[in-house]
């Protein structure tokens, strides 16, 4: 089981980082200029690439995850209620990373209406996230 853990934990850093970098981009690309196709073109590379390989990170974080939950039963019984909450942010976290992808390709498409003051609010959500899932595995208030 701890290698089911160290592997999670690693999965879920690496998920974590893409989230973290991924709407830092999407900041860029609402402050990009028009007429900066150049500059536009290389962000929505990044962009791709660092979307793809996170979702390819993410898909390892959450089996493994469901696997010590229902493989060990890590979190179910009485007492537990701190995993029904951490399983609600999770899916939080899983709706946040389908964002990100549908806001990429709104400015593929040139349909992007929202502000690169809006992104950096937008950016600052997986953060509240990662704290309160950790805060909810660590201290297991209820």
């Amino acid at each position: 089981m701890l290698w089911i853990k160290s592997f999670h934990i690693v999965f879920i850093a690496s998920w974590f980082a893409g989230l973290f970098y991924l709407p830092r981009i999407l900041v860029n690309l609402a402050m990009v200029p028009p007429g900066s196709e150049a500059e536009r073109t290389r962000l929505l590379l990044m962009a791709r690439k660092l979307y793809r390989f996170s979702t390819m990170l993410a898909v390892p974080a959450v089996g493994l995850g469901l696997w010590l939950w229902l493989g060990y039963g890590i979190g179910l019984g009485a007492g537990n209620g701190w995993m029904h909450a951490k399983l609600l942010l999770v899916l939080m976290v899983v709706g946040y990373h389908h964002a990100c992808g549908v806001l990429l390709r709104r400015f593929e498409s040139n349909s992007n209406r929202r502000s690169h003051r809006w992104y950096r609010w937008f950016n600052e959500v997986p953060v509240l996230l990662l704290l309160a899932i950790v805060i909810l595995v660590v201290v297991k208030p209820f």
